[in-house]
This record gives structure tokens, sequence and C-alpha cells, in this order.
């Protein structure tokens, strides 16, 4: 029942080349980076990635789009990377655009071995009626496209029939998971990681902190062990911040402005990788 492996090499190092993989994160929060690293350094190539966004530019999924490692994604937001703007354009990429919920459903889905499933989501749009481009040839010229979905009223409203996703290896990031593989993820972390992580036919999961056996509570788990099949500890360090922004700093220890007032120092929130 130990699922726990010595270090994220080995952790991935069965991953073959053309793998699919479904990888948990959104943006960089709760993005497994230390395993994608790893299969980076190992050389694996033809991926398929089912994500949200398959990285930005140069970071998370991005380091395997730079490298030339993914021909293909199935994803929901592709517009922060421009280097995947540019593969997909030229040819190089295959893009498989998806509704974020329909993603998600389609994840959760290949989890609980449903094959397929009805939602009102793209009924009356391309993503129902096809014609959306996948592949470009290297003249810019639509080679590819979405083909048309089943579509069936219940009760009087129309919803379009979407299949499921399964991958050969589903790679999230926990901030804490035990040696039988149960997972706690912090806060919006919490987003595609246990989707991916129920879709993978081999679950590796990166955790901050590892605990013993008995030590999350059954209630607090978000990922139960019968899903993970390997776990590997990595610490906090590393997670990246995806944008930065500013608003006035409120000098709490001042009498208060009066309205119209405005500070002189900016306080700076974070959108960070939990």
């Amino acid at each position: 029942m130990d699922k726990v492996v010595s270090s994220a090499a080995e952790a991935v190092a069965d991953v073959p080349d053309g793998a699919v993989l479904a990888v948990g994160g959104f943006g960089l929060c709760g993005v497994p980076i230390k395993l994608i690293d790893a299969l980076l350094a190992q050389g694996v190539s033809g991926l398929t990635t089912i994500s949200n966004n398959c990285g930005v530019d140069d970071q998370a999924l991005g380091v395997l789009l730079y490298a030339g490692r993914i021909s293909r994604t199935i994803s929901s937001f592709v517009g922060g990377n421009k280097e995947l703007a540019r593969l997909y354009l030229s040819g190089e990429l295959t893009v498989e655009l998806t509704p974020q919920g329909t993603l998600a459903e389609r994840l959760r889905a290949g989890g609980c071995g449903i094959p397929a499933f009805y939602t009102p989501t793209g009924v009356g749009t391309m993503v129902a009626e096809g014609g959306i481009p996948i592949r470009y040839d290297a003249e810019g010229t639509v080679v590819e496209t979405s083909r048309p979905k089943e579509v069936r009223e219940f009760d009087g409203q129309e919803f379009v029939l979407e299949t499921a996703l399964t991958a050969d290896f589903g790679l999230v990031r926990a901030a804490v998971g035990d040696r039988h593989g149960n997972l706690v993820f912090a806060e919006s972390a919490r987003n595609f990681n246990p989707l991916a992580g129920m879709a993978g036919r081999i679950t590796v999961a990166e955790v901050e902190e590892l605990v013993e056996p008995g030590q999350i509570a059954p209630e607090d788990v978000h990922l139960p062990g019968v899903f993970v099949d390997r776990v590997v500890v990595v610490g906090t360090e590393g997670k990246k911040i995806e944008k930065r922004t500013t608003r006035p700093r409120t000098d709490t220890s001042a009498a208060p402005a009066a309205a119209g007032d405005e500070t002189t120092e900016d306080e700076t929130t974070e959108e960070d990788a939990r």
C-alpha cells in the first residue's frame, strides 16, 4: 500500500513517447511542475495533453511545448500561450478546443466509467455543429475541423452529446498526501486536479507534504488513494506566479482618509501556484 517513490524522475520513468496525459492545474495554480520537468529531462515526445490551458509561455506544460514534445492538446483556454498559438497556426500542433465545464465533466465521466453524457453547453454553436479548426498545415490552411455532434431534446431543451476522456497517465499536485495516495488540494488548486487524477489509468501525484495513513480525516480527502498509483514528495519550492497586480495600500495605523484621498504606496497581491 505504500505508494511513495523516491523522485519525480522515477515516478514518470515509464511514460512512453506518444502517451496521453491528463494534467491538473489552472494557469500555474496546482500544476505538477516537478513531474513536468522530469518528463522534459526524460526526453519523452509525441505527447497528447489534456489540461485546462496547456501551460503558459515557457512555464508548466509550456516547457514541453517549447521543446516540441507535445503534438496534440485537448484544452479549454489557449490564449495565454504565444508558443501554442504559433505551433497551432503553423501546423505543428493539433488543438481540440473544449468548453471549460465540458472539459471538466469529460474527465470526471472518464474517471467514473461513463462513456458519454448530454450537456446544454455548445448547442447552436460550432461546438455542436462542427467546423472548429483542429489542425492547420504549414501554409496556414485548415486541414482538419471538429465534427458535428449528436443533439437530442429532453423536456423541450436541446443537449449535445459529449464523450468522456481518459488518459494513460494522470499528473496532479496536492498540498498533502499520505502513503496510501489519499490527497488534499489547497484551495483553488483543487481545480482540475481531482478530475485529472480520476481520468488517468496510472495517476502520479506530487505532494508538498507527506503524512502517515490516518492523519487525513476521511471527510477531508479530495481524491481517494484508490485513484492514485504513485506519490512523490516535492516540497513547496519552485512554485511560480502567473500574474502580479497592485492596488492602493491602506495604512491601518493612520486616521481614516477622507473620501477621495489617495494613498502613495502600493500593496502587491499575487495569484500564486498554490
